[in-house]
């Protein structure tokens, strides 16, 4: 069959959940003709319209650009924060193809956590107290003067690991040295961030923006701990579900005013314009909202979670088009008046050291349970 001129061809990078919900909903736009998915998984070879590739890395741009015009590939979407990082939307821009996603200035937002806390700092946007280190002895130091509990952050990306949750001094002080002097983290912990321990309740948002508008979607609320009740270590996100009773119409437009606007208006006044979708961590605090962090890429499992609950008639296509061509004010999005979550099933040995690559198999569940 032949291409239509306005169809996509579009080249997408990852291989998680994330991925799988992104090239299912992408496969139901009218305006996406094939997706191919860099490495993929078992969930993308499912969607329509989808093939997975594996002859190429995923990190390999060259190659993977060398496959984009094999393909005729228009559109890229990177799924993971490595690429963007590493500046995955310059490099197919720069060839001549058109992405979704920050430029790696602009993705310098997750990249370093010392970076975005002193933006947020710099734009007044509601945020935790703290102090960047990147010496283990000034760090030691202020550690020991502090009276608040802390929260710990390797400034680099550590696949959402990166930040420790200390309960006692001693925790902290070997929290900061796993990280900065035994590297448990590798370079990602050559800089810290020390910030002032919040207490509240915390909720991910996800907002789509093309440098100007943006549009958020629901509200969601991920738990982390890999143990029962809310124990043991921090996660990627072992679960998700969306949208959360206490994120209330009130409080979204409290969020979007004083915090995501901000920060799209900030990255536009410091001459690195945010386009993509930004992922939002919020805590809030008694005394209202205040921004943990932030992603620059849809979250995992988030998205899993999100992505279902856009109408039947939300082009995610025509989304990521606006997003990247600066005219995302000209498109709507729809929302369900329902509730979804996600679930996550982790390797034996997640979130330390674990088998990676491992093939799972999962039995189609009886009828009853699939319906309900």
């Amino acid at each position: 069959m032949a291409s239509q001129p306005n169809s996509l061809r579009v080249l997408l990078i990852g291989n998680g959940g994330r991925e799988h919900a992104i090239a299912w909903k992408l496969s139901q736009s009218p305006l996406v003709e094939s997706i191919i998915a860099v490495p993929g998984n078992g969930g993308t070879a499912t969607c329509p319209k989808t093939t997975n590739n594996t002859s190429v890395s995923a990190e390999d741009f060259p190659a993977l650009l060398e496959l984009a015009r094999s393909k005729n590939i228009n559109f890229v979407v990177p799924g993971p924060e490595a690429p963007l990082v590493a500046g995955a939307v310059d490099f197919f821009e720069d060839a001549g193809i058109r992405c979704f996603g920050p430029s790696k200035a602009a993705a310098h937002l997750e990249g370093s956590k010392t970076f975005s806390k002193d933006f947020m700092k710099k734009h007044n946007i509601p945020t935790a107290a703290y102090e960047n280190f990147s010496d283990y002895e000034k760090a030691r130091q202020y550690l020991d003067s502090v009276q608040h509990d802390v929260v710990i952050k390797a400034s680099g990306l550590a696949a959402g690991k990166g930040v420790i949750l200390p309960t006692t001094k001693d925790e902290a002080h070997k929290a900061l040295k796993d990280i900065m002097l035994d590297h448990e983290f590798g370079s990602a912990g050559d800089e810290v961030v020390i910030e002032e321990f919040l207490t509240g309740d915390e909720l991910s948002i996800l907002t789509f923006s093309d440098g100007y508008t943006i549009k958020s979607l629901p509200p969601a609320q991920d738990h982390k701990r890999i143990g029962e009740g809310d124990t043991g270590l921090n996660t990627g996100g072992m679960g998700c579900y969306a949208p959360t009773n206490i994120a209330t119409p009130e409080l979204v437009a409290q969020i979007d005013r004083y915090i995501i606007q901000p920060s799209i208006d900030g990255m536009r006044k410091d001459e690195i314009p945010f386009k993509g979708v930004l992922f939002t961590g919020l805590m809030i605090t008694s005394s209202g909202p205040k921004a943990l962090e932030y992603n620059v890429r849809f979250g995992d499992p988030e998205t899993q979670t999100i992505l279902p609950l856009l109408s039947d008639d939300t082009d995610l296509a025509k989304i990521m088009l606006a997003c990247s061509k600066g005219h995302l004010d000209s498109v709507s999005i729809k929302i369900k008046n329902e509730f979804s979550t996600t679930v996550v099933v982790a390797a034996g040995g997640y979130p330390e050291s674990y088998a990676k690559g491992e093939e799972i198999t999962i039995q189609t569940p009886p009828p009853a349970v699939a319906e309900s």
